[in-house]
């Protein structure tokens, strides 16, 4: 997370506009990204006192947060003659006996050791962090120390956040997963005036413990927004002693994540693949649009239906492993979408009656995998 002192805004009345970098800082980043090359092999201490350098044309905001990034990036080695925990201990050793003076007791240890006094001296200390040698880093390009720099900010100012909301198009399910399995607490509604949804969090300043692990698991969020179509991210923050609004939105130059993950489980990843292979004249598809709840967006896992006949539609949701919590109200949901075209499996191990299910749902009860076949039979004679 990143130090509030690199947390670089501009505050508009109670707005407060990230200062991101762009395309036009380039040049000078290119020039820190030289400094971290010339600094290879010297002292890691070396190469944060050239980082801290100011750079002709360089906002001092904007390089301190691309150098603060640069150093994460930064690997660094220890290179000594004398392993350093070796060389402390056989001069410590010899200095408890109180018996020469400091030279002659490096010099003695020295030679025990086959080694210069010189030498010795300086692996005394080579572990620590400042006296361990930089390592020649990775290619970098200045554009993508930009989206990176960018991104770490805006998960700096989410991380000061009392709330969070979420307003997309698209991809609305990735963006709900992924906070809930960051443990965030989240709420997803339908957004009346489009056929988006909103996604509601808590921001790590409302809550009364854990408020690190809970602003990195926020922060974590931002990068899959760039899987959606659009959206719009307004927060709630603490910000130099005052209370401000940030906004994110569609364009906004920050660092996309990895392609999110097409599957929650091995189950479900099993049976979309079994029943591909098993039922080639239907077709699945993964995460099909949501389904509104009495207000609160639910997301079956796959819909199926004959390819010859889109209108014969089954959904098909897979409740796995998770907490009870969750199981209720995951079951809450179910009951308040009241699709009739739909299969509810149930790992065995969940311990779910009937009565807790949806009235009119299909049941199928697994252990390990779904059985393809019977969820293929089931909506069959049906």
């Amino acid at each position: 997370m990143l130090p509030a002192s690199l947390l670089s805004c501009d505050f508009r009345g109670s707005a407060a506009i990230p200062r991101f970098l762009s395309d036009a800082d380039r040049p000078w980043i290119r020039a820190l990204i030289d400094e971290c090359e010339r600094a290879a092999a010297r002292p890691v201490r070396e190469l944060e006192a050239r980082l801290r350098e100011p750079i002709p044309g360089a906002p001092d905001d904007k390089r301190r947060l691309a150098a603060h990034l640069l150093l994460g990036f930064a690997r660094s080695r220890v290179a000594s003659a004398v392993p350093p925990r070796e060389a402390r201990a056989a001069l410590f050793t010899a200095a408890a006996r109180g018996e020469r003076t400091r030279d002659e007791i490096v010099a003695r240890t020295a030679a025990d050791l086959g080694v210069s006094p010189g030498a010795l001296s300086d692996s005394l200390f080579a572990d620590l962090p400042g006296e361990r040698l930089a390592v020649p880093p990775p290619s970098l390009d200045p554009a993508d120390v930009v989206l990176r720099s960018n991104l770490a900010l805006a998960q700096g100012l989410l991380a000061r956040a009392h709330s969070v909301r979420i307003t997309l198009e698209g991809n609305a399910r990735a963006v709900a997963r992924h906070a809930a399995l960051r443990g965030l607490i989240c709420a997803v509604t339908r957004d009346a005036s489009t056929d988006g949804a909103h996604v509601d969090l808590s921001g790590p300043y409302a809550l009364f413990r854990r408020t690190l692990l809970y602003g990195r698991a926020l922060g974590a969020v931002v990068p899959v927004l760039a899987w959606t179509r659009r959206f719009e991210l307004t927060a709630r923050c603490d910000l130099r002693g005052r209370s401000a609004l940030v906004t994110l939105a569609s364009g906004d130059p920050i660092f996309p994540a990895a392609e999110p993950r097409r599957f929650d489980s091995r189950v479900e990843e099993r049976f979309a693949r079994d029943f591909g292979r098993l039922a080639p004249g239907w077709a699945i598809v993964r995460e099909p649009e949501p389904i509104d709840a009495e207000g609160h967006l639910f997301f079956p896992d796959f819909a199926i239906h004959p390819r010859s006949d889109p209108g014969r539609r089954w959904l098909v949701e897979i409740v796995g492993f998770w907490t009870p919590e969750y199981l209720a109200r995951k079951l809450e949901q179910l009951r308040r979408a009241r699709v009739s075209n739909l299969v509810v499996c149930i790992d065995e191990e969940r311990n779910v009656g009937d009565g807790d299910l949806p009235a009119g749902a299909a049941v199928i009860r697994y252990r390990r995998r779904v059985d393809a076949a019977r969820v293929l039979e089931l909506v069959q004679n049906r």
